[in-house]
């Protein structure tokens, strides 16, 4: 797959960078593109999402508190591609995607951000991905 262009990325993969119990091949070949260049674009959301789904395995005690943390630091020092134009959006061509697909706002912010700038969306939530192949966007994972 050709990854140049870079590649929309979603929490639940945010998570599985961060989280060794989270990840997959994949996954871990994504972060490795990552680190060799290749650019990764997220919602302004997103930080948000990953930050809360790890404080949520913390307490839950999938993860370690220390491993917790290693995880916020290295996820802290990625350099995502950070788009803003979503917002703008929310109420009309995210909420259709969200009505349309059966998906929350929150996923179908990735999905609109992924067929706006016309780029694979990397995702593990089964919903999103079906969705996304619905909407002829593709799919990593």
């Amino acid at each position: 797959m050709e990854l140049n262009n870079g590649f929309v990325v979603d929490a639940t993969v945010g998570v599985s960078w961060g989280a060794l119990s989270q990840s997959s091949l994949t996954s871990g070949q994504l972060l490795r593109e990552v680190a060799a260049g290749v650019p990764f674009v997220v919602p302004g959301l997103w930080m948000y999402e990953v930050s809360n789904a790890l404080l949520v395995l913390m307490r839950r005690k999938k993860i370690e508190p220390g491993q917790c943390a290693r995880a916020r630091e290295a996820l802290g020092n990625l350099n995502p591609v950070i788009d803003d134009e979503g917002p703008r959006r929310a109420l009309n061509r995210i909420w259709e995607l969200a009505n349309q697909h059966s998906l929350t706002v929150y996923d179908a912010v990735y999905l609109e951000l992924a067929q706006r700038r016309k780029l694979p969306l990397a995702s593990r939530d089964e919903a999103l991905i079906e969705a996304a192949r619905q909407c002829g966007v593709q799919t990593i994972l």
